[in-house]
């Protein structure tokens, strides 16, 4: 199962001439550069989801803790 998560895909993209000489000259690794910015967005589109997916959840529970309070207050919290 990790091989498979190691497995690169050869990929044509176009982008800007300038901006890809200005990132060669830089020595930046492009593949590097957008799979980081991949995984970036593709977390935060995850997490967003999650969110939304359990929003109700979410909201009943802080509307219970409002209304009940903590079950249990640990010994840092006490005043």
């Amino acid at each position: 199962m990790a091989a498979q998560a190691n497995r690169k895909k050869a990929v044509n993209l176009s982008i800007d001439a300038a901006l890809v000489a200005e990132a060669k000259e830089a020595g930046t690794n492009l593949s590097a550069v957008l799979e980081a910015a991949l995984n970036e967005q593709l977390r935060e589109k995850r997490r967003k989801k999650w969110l939304e997916d359990n929003r109700e959840a979410i909201e009943a529970g802080n509307a219970q803790l409002e209304r009940d309070g903590m079950w249990y207050t640990p010994d840092w919290l006490k005043e």
